[in-house]
């Protein structure tokens, strides 16, 4: 049997959204409601939370005394420290056969979402080394010199009819440590990519994907009820 770990690094200092980790979103704060998701998984053996936040220990020891805190290191705290650093250290306490990375800033991914992604890399392994989620854009994109990136500006076709293009959503990478040891990267030599729908894979980075998510998690669960 694999034996996935799921990994979630927490800061306690935000940059551009203060306090964004524990903030309240509808209802309960931030952090909270991936890790809802990641404990619904039965798929995942372990939650580990790697944090330098009090307020979020507190929490979860609180409410998910089942969650394994790693206090993160002075050394690791500052904000020009690469992520695959701190997953270096992290992983090199934690035994799994497979790590799971996601970000609390991830709350609208779903559980079903997380589980269909980690069958989708164990039924591939080896052919697949590594997974990352990211999402489609079927738009019109330029470079920074005006150069058309994915279209012929002579051609105007409807955007749903050109090519797909995705980007690294940061929702999801599930990675083994050898290759995070042997690259310094999440990513090994042969990646799966791992589509997620653009309502999910919203990221908080500025106040108002706050705001945004807010609204669609109360939406969400108006629907459920």
């Amino acid at each position: 049997m694999t034996r996935i770990a799921a990994l979630v690094p927490m800061r306690h200092h935000s940059q551009r959204v203060v306090g964004k980790n524990f903030r309240p979103l509808a209802g309960m704060p931030l952090y909270q409601h991936i890790i809802t998701s990641l404990l619904a998984c039965s798929e995942i053996s372990q939650v580990v939370v790697d944090t330098d936040s009090p307020e979020i220990q507190s929490g979860l020891q609180h409410k998910f005394p089942q969650v394994v805190v790693i206090e993160r290191p002075e050394h690791l705290r500052a904000d020009t420290v690469p992520m695959n650093e701190i997953l270096i250290h992290d992983t090199s306490l934690v035994e799994a056969d497979l790590f799971l990375q996601t970000h609390s800033t991830n709350p609208l991914l779903r559980s079903e979402t997380i589980s269909r992604a980690i069958q989708a890399l164990v039924s591939s392994y080896p052919a697949y080394d590594s997974l990352f989620s990211v999402t489609r854009l079927q738009t019109r994109l330029w470079d920074q010199l005006g150069r058309a990136i994915n279209h012929n500006p002579a051609v105007l076709l409807q955007t749903q009819d050109l090519p797909p293009i995705y980007e690294e959503n940061s929702c999801i990478y599930i990675f083994t440590r050898h290759n995070l040891l042997s690259r310094r990267n999440r990513l090994g030599e042969r990646p799966m990519m791992f589509e997620i729908d653009a309502d999910e894979a919203w990221d908080i980075d500025e106040e108002l994907d706050f705001l945004i998510c807010d609204l669609l998690v109360r939406q969400r669960a108006e629907q459920q009820n």
